[in-house]
């Protein structure tokens, strides 16, 4: 790797210093770079799976400043960037020997629908803080526009409380994201620990070709300014279909959840060679664009979810022993494709990341009851057990595809995560996932009622590296895999 270079040198430091497309390699200085790493999402873009609210992030945010007043909330958000990720958490990330993270932000840190194309100040200090701490461990950072004014896409991580992507229906939203860009690239353009810039996270055009115009238009703006960067570009359910040509020095991304992965798995995942051989041809299906072009391979997202004690499942450690399982599966498969990749995630409240807030922290003890709930209800549509609700819900889905039968080919009809893109799907979204879940954003804002700064400062630090559980057994896959060479397979795919 090469050796840190601040945003403040001069351009006239050496090139040779960024990352860069050469054909089906991303190098440095000529020799192959294989990015492995992690996401920090929850953090500069709220979720509601990741930190326990329910509903939209400007949501629970507007429900908190409510219960708290301006100066409270201000300090407890303030103490929760600083907590959620610092130096701690660098330096046990690089002691894995991964090399590579992703930073998922939301453009309400930069600009105010209220006060648009007037970039904030103070938008960048946290951001830069962790760029330059990951820099110091030798990691690289990938910056991800992860939700975009108007959204750009329909789903609650890009902030977007409809189901209506409204981002490629008004051009004023696409004008403000290229305004955005153009100041991200002013700041980061002499940074080589910046790996690169991902412009768009999971964009879902239904026409399509409004996508490909304006990666064209942004790649053109981005350019103008910073000609070094990799561009990391996503499409929506791997539908590459429309795009023509690669842009220069750009890398293309697919998303590779595995169905085997979350609680409405097909069935238990025993490694049977139908399984197997589903993973791959799932694998090479998301990269035919990315192979048929001879270009660099990039995961941007993958990975399991897992079951806790408190789930109530008296298997519940057998099921993560399968979940385990595929993501080992997956490794294998990345690792003969010479693919790079980003795991989802880092840190949460023990759903997903490769660290979690402890049961014995004050946030998680403070909510246990409200996750409990909004579990059971099924309220968050990432890796929902709906076991308890879908016989409420099976006959309206039944009346829908009776009386609307299109809905079965609505988009992207199949194409997501789980094949959830389906009437049972869409009416979740709607009834669960958005009318339900922004209703409890009240009911989670009152648990916040009250609370002096120094109660609000210990639930902040609840996500400090320091009262985090590790998920062993996720790092040491994760460890183990960091250490074999480009293209070496592991034993357990020798054994498959």
């Amino acid at each position: 790797m090469g050796s840190f270079q601040s945003k403040t040198q001069s351009n006239s430091m050496a090139k040779k210093d960024f990352l860069k497309v050469d054909g089906e390699k991303i190098t440095l200085r000529g020799e192959e770079v294989i990015l492995k790493g992690t996401a920090i999402g929850g953090w500069m873009n709220m979720e509601n799976f990741i930190t326990g609210y329910t509903g939209h992030e400007h949501q629970v945010r507007a429900a908190l400043k409510d219960v708290l007043g301006d100066e409270k909330y201000e300090y407890f958000f303030e103490k929760f960037l600083e907590y959620f990720f610092g130096e701690d958490d660098a330096k046990f990330f690089a002691s894995l020997g991964m090399n590579c993270i992703r930073i998922p932000v939301n453009y309400h840190h930069f600009e105010d629908d209220m006060n648009p194309r007037v970039f904030k100040k103070e938008g960048l200090r946290h951001l830069d803080r962790v760029v330059d701490i990951c820099a110091k461990y030798g990691i690289y950072t990938i910056i991800d526009l992860h939700a975009a004014p108007g959204g750009q896409n329909f789903d609650w991580h890009s902030d977007n409380p409809t189901h209506k992507a409204l981002f490629y229906d008004h051009k004023d939203f696409q004008d403000r994201t290229i305004i955005i860009w153009e100041h991200l690239a002013r700041h980061y353009k002499n940074n080589t620990w910046v790996a690169g810039y991902n412009p768009l996270n999971e964009p879902t055009d239904e026409k399509h070709v409004r996508l490909v115009a304006f990666y064209d238009r942004i790649e053109k703006a981005i350019r103008a300014i910073d000609d070094d960067h990799i561009l990391f570009l996503d499409t929506f359910a791997a539908d590459f279909s429309h795009f023509g040509e690669p842009l220069p020095n750009c890398v293309y991304a697919c998303h590779d959840y595995s169905n085997y992965g979350f609680p409405s798995a097909p069935e238990p995942f025993t490694g049977t060679k139908k399984q197997i051989e589903t993973h791959k041809e799932a694998f090479k299906r998301k990269t035919e664009y990315m192979r048929t072009n001879k270009g660099p391979v990039w995961v941007g997202e993958f990975g399991p979810v897992y079951q806790n004690a408190s789930d109530g499942k008296a298997d519940w450690e057998k099921i993560n022993d399968t979940r385990f399982d595929v993501l080992s599966l997956q490794l294998d498969i990345y690792d003969k494709a010479r693919a790079s990749w980003t795991i989802w995630l880092y840190k949460d409240v023990g759903f997903q990341g490769m660290v979690y807030a402890g049961e014995e922290t004050a946030y998680v003890k403070l909510l246990s009851e409200f996750l409990h709930k909004k579990k059971h209800l099924a309220a968050d549509k990432w890796g929902a057990d709906d076991t308890d609700v879908k016989g409420l819900f099976k006959p309206a889905v039944e009346w829908l595809e009776a009386n609307a039968p299109t809905i079965k080919e609505r988009y992207p009809a199949k194409g997501g995560v789980n094949d959830s893109w389906n009437a049972t799907g869409h009416l979740s979204r709607l009834v669960r996932n958005i009318l339900l879940s922004e209703e409890m954003v009240k009911e989670f804002a009152e648990y916040f009622r009250g609370k002096s700064t120094k109660e609000l400062d210990e639930l902040a630090k609840s996500f400090h590296f320091s009262n985090c559980t590790q998920r062993t057994r996720l790092n040491k896959i994760l460890t183990d895999d960091s250490k074999r060479g480009i293209g070496q397979s592991s034993e357990s795919d020798e054994k498959s």
